[in-house]
């Protein structure tokens, strides 16, 4: 059986506007209990891949302090470890902070890992992915690389900054950016099965054409000297690419299709917990198809909503298509529709801050308005 370590990418050249000028896309919340990073690596620890890298491209101490040692993803130093690695340091340039240029600056990390194949996965999507499957078909067909995707019949909606597959059967023609001008793509999933050997290989050869090649560049330029293949993921995909693919997300899973689509009893999708009492629900409340964690406090409306851990929505409030962070707190009479707010904010008595579903907007960490 063949076996692999699992490296979970940075996501430097996805720009989630507000949330990432405080931490990185792996360390966002979601769902008001989940950060995004704890799916890749549940993905992981699920397929029996207990050796993990994670890269951190900037802002790591959120995601450091989230993924400790890992043993709440069910991974402790007798089975395998969790090993977080940084760039010795960052461009200026953001062009030049590609995920080769982490590779190479850590590649003696990577030879220690000494498996014979490696699994590469992003820290910006959500998704659950058997990888052991995966390594096994791909060790099976004797090709040199194996791609995931997802077939989408909205491309010209969220997923800008992804990239397409173009396929002749299951072969890999061209990987390219997104160009939103077609509904029916087939968007790369950032997830590559291939030996090691390979991904050393490849790092030099991208370091020897272009000091802004990522992977996704290499592979591609490579394609007529490798026999590359692609498989259909099938279940929920979300990218996490922008402030409204973000929220989009978020509310989609509200829907328990999508719910079950994506949390199923033989593949849990592990985080740290967080002990708090239960909600408490007022008189005046009225909740509608949200999902609201522990600890909050709900004295006002909330419709098609996530509402964090801890927060608080006073009386006569109004909150809808909204992510609502840790230990926000939305003063009475205040209207909130299509705002992604971050954690510890306050709203103050009476505010109304609406914008449109195409553009939600945000408000900042600690802001008060």
């Amino acid at each position: 059986m063949a076996k692999a370590f699992g490296i979970i990418t940075s996501s430097a050249d996805k720009k989630v506007a507000g949330l990432q000028e405080y931490r990185s896309i792996g360390a966002f919340s979601f769902l008001g209990r989940y950060r995004v990073i704890d799916f890749p690596i549940s993905n992981f620890s699920n397929s029996n891949i207990n050796n993990i890298q994670v890269y951190i491209a900037s802002m790591p101490r959120s995601m450091v302090e989230h993924i400790g040692t890992g043993r709440h993803y069910n991974i402790n130093s007798k089975r395998g470890k969790i090993q977080i690695l940084f760039p010795d340091q960052t461009m200026a340039n953001e062009v030049y902070n590609t995920n080769i240029k982490n590779f190479r600056r850590n590649i003696e990390q990577i030879k220690k890992m000494e498996k014979e194949y490696v699994v590469i996965a992003p820290s910006c999507m959500i998704f659950a992915q058997d990888y052991d499957a995966l390594l096994q078909d791909h060790a099976q067909s004797g090709s040199d690389i194996t791609l995931l995707y997802h077939k989408v019949t909205d491309a010209k909606k969220g997923y800008a900054t992804c990239n397409v597959l173009d396929l002749d059967g299951n072969r890999v023609k061209g990987i390219s950016a997104c160009l939103s001008d077609k509904d029916e793509e087939n968007i790369f999933m950032e997830s590559y099965v291939m030996k090691t050997e390979l991904l050393y290989s490849l790092i030099e050869k991208a370091a020897a054409v272009s000091s802004i090649y990522s992977l996704s560049d290499i592979v591609n330029a490579e394609l007529k000297n490798m026999d590359v293949r692609a498989v259909e993921h099938k279940g929920f995909f979300a990218p996490i690419t922008s402030l409204r693919t973000y929220l989009k997300a978020n509310i989609d899973l509200i829907n328990p299709e999508n719910s079950d689509d994506l949390f199923k009893k033989d593949w849990p999708i592990y985080t740290r917990t967080t002990d708090a009492c239960p909600t408490q629900y007022y008189a005046t409340t009225s909740v509608k198809n949200s999902l609201i964690s522990n600890g909050c406090l709900i004295k006002g409306t909330v419709e098609n909503s996530v509402i964090g851990r801890g927060a608080v929505i006073e009386e006569g409030a109004v909150v809808k298509n909204c992510v609502i962070s840790a230990y926000d707190k939305i003063g009475k009479g205040a209207v909130l529709e299509n705002q992604v707010v971050d954690k510890y904010a306050t709203i103050n008595d009476g505010t109304k801050v609406i914008a449109p579903a195409a553009t939600p907007g945000y408000i900042k960490y600690r802001d008060k308005l």
